[in-house]
């Protein structure tokens, strides 16, 4: 703690002059070293914040002008030898009204020793701040690399410096507390208290984070005895808990990349053997089971997003939500960016309930869960065939991702958006999904027209008819019963429909092609498809 000029007077050299205190002004402030001179100007020599010593020759001459002289070179105060001549009268009014403390020694006593008493005490104090100070520094730099707790970082704070800290966040909730024997008293009505009484009730207090980036405030509720050094012990404490917190993020990243690793060390064959993969998956978290499961989570985003960086953030994002929807499920998983927009995974499911039922109330969750965190609004979950291997199972994501890929294809027509499935096996999506996914495909829609272009041009009623026909596989009773209409009628109709397609109803291959085309029409929500112009 610094030497204030209060201090300075109660020093044994100084009480053997019998000082005599004129002025009490600035007595708490502390000195920043003591100088002796006569001259009746120093504002060349002094930096401010000086204790001058003088016999009072300059003093006695013209004390208003001394005294002021003294006050604006920054001069905390003046002590003064009065020797066998009287000072003049009302110098300590003068003093009081430069703002100066003022003393006058009534007995003689050698310069020398007050500058070296005042001076060693003075160096000593620097020095047992720098040693404080690299002693503070040090704890904190081994904490970080301890990765110690946001407690333990709150708690070393608090012994340094034997005061209680507060870790609280924006919302002025306490996270962290260490009270060092105090009462529990002190978080009594704290976010009020926080608010409204942290600078009249003079808390030291420091940001934690990053000036655009602050998460939270550091805080000791109580009068320090010494500002300067709290505030230094918490900012170091501060740095720490920022460190900390950038740190356990990486570490939520670097996790995420290993996972990936694994996945696709085994996907380029860099890792072949059964029991290397599972004992990597194992560590990384993938629970040992008798089945593993192969799964792709894919979502709908707009082509418009061209910002590489907050595609990257909605990514990581992506893979945050999917593996923290898995783990609250209950089951344990690897998972790993595969594209833009595109988890896959390796999933261990819990046994708790049957694996379709769970899976079903994954891919719930997991919809509603992407869209409340990342915004979007279609989200497939895709299940390949469990298999016994960690390897199988990872190399079962490239049909997991075609049937994901392919489902949310699906999912735009009209009548899959109506009750989507929790979830997609290879069964659920079939030809149906295929022609789905490739409907924007010219060469597609080119086909479709050329199969349909005498129907599309015609009554509409032989397209429902047809594709009721194709529907019950060319069961001409089922579809009479269908449609309610009898044979006669639907026979009529149908020698109508062959020709105007000019084909053979009954025909494998015509059926087969007709089938496909009009899952083509079906699956671009309209009545007719426009043929590119080439």
């Amino acid at each position: 703690m610094q030497l204030t000029v209060a201090e300075v007077i109660a020093l044994p050299v100084i009480r053997a002059g019998d000082p005599e205190v004129l002025s009490k002004h600035r007595f708490d402030e502390p000195i920043r070293w003591v100088h002796v001179s006569d001259v009746p100007d120093l504002s060349a020599l002094v930096q401010g914040g000086e204790l001058v010593l003088t016999t009072g020759a300059a003093l006695r001459d013209s004390p208003q002008t001394y005294l002021r002289r003294m006050a604006d070179a920054g001069v905390i105060g003046v002590v003064v030898e009065v020797g066998a001549t009287p000072l003049p009268a009302g110098l300590g009014d003068i003093a009081a009204e430069c703002e100066l403390a003022l003393v006058a020694l009534r007995r003689q006593v050698r310069f020398v020793e007050v500058t070296e008493a005042v001076h060693r005490m003075i160096v000593a104090d620097q020095y047992e701040r720098v040693e404080f100070d690299r002693r503070v520094h040090q704890t904190f730099t081994e904490l970080s690399l301890k990765r110690l707790s946001t407690a333990g970082i709150v708690e070393a704070a608090a012994g340094i410096l034997d005061e209680p800290v507060v870790l609280e966040d924006l919302t002025h909730r306490a996270l962290a507390v260490s009270l060092r024997g105090r009462s529990a008293d002190l978080l009594r009505d704290w976010e009020r208290r926080s608010r409204l009484r942290a600078t009249a009730e003079q808390w030291a207090v420091t940001a934690v984070g990053p000036r655009s980036e602050q998460w939270g405030r550091l805080i000791v509720p109580v009068p320090s005895p010494d500002p300067d050094r709290t505030q230094m012990v918490l900012e170091r404490a501060a740095v720490a808990l920022a460190l900390n917190r950038m740190i356990e993020r990486d570490r939520t990243g670097m996790h995420h990349q290993a996972q990936s690793g694994l996945i696709d060390d085994v996907l380029r064959g860099r890792i072949a053997d059964e029991r290397e993969a599972a004992a990597r998956a194992h560590a990384l978290g993938l629970r040992s089971a008798a089945h593993y499961t192969p799964v792709v989570v894919r979502v709908r985003r707009p082509l418009s997003a061209a910002d590489p960086v907050a595609a990257q953030r909605q990514n990581v994002l992506l893979v945050d939500t999917v593996l923290h929807t898995v783990n609250a499920s209950g089951h344990t998983g690897l998972c790993a960016l595969r594209r833009d927009g595109e988890v896959g995974g390796v999933l261990a499911l819990g046994v708790t309930r049957p694996a379709e039922e769970a899976l079903a109330a994954l891919g719930t969750a997991l919809r509603a869960e992407i869209a409340r965190v990342d915004g979007t609004a279609g989200a497939v979950l895709a299940v390949g065939p469990a298999v016994d291997g960690v390897v199988d199972a990872v190399t079962g994501l490239g049909e997991a991702s075609h049937i994901a890929e392919v489902a949310l294809a699906l999912q735009d027509s009209a009548k899959a958006q109506d009750s989507p499935r929790p979830f997609y096996r290879a069964a659920d999506v079939r030809l149906r999904g295929l022609v789905s996914l490739l409907r924007d495909d010219p060469r597609v829609q080119t086909f479709a027209e050329t199969e349909l272009r005498a129907l599309l041009a015609g009554d509409p009623a032989h397209i429902d008819l047809l594709r009721e026909y194709l529907k019950l596989a060319g069961n001409k009773a089922a579809v009479a019963s269908r449609l309610h209409i009898s044979r006669p009628v639907l026979y009529k109709r149908l020698a109508a429909v062959r020709a105007a397609l000019g084909v053979d109803l009954d025909d494998g291959e015509s059926m087969t092609s007709l089938h496909v085309a009009l899952m083509v029409l079906d699956a671009q929500g309209r009545n007719g498809i426009d043929i590119p112009k080439v």
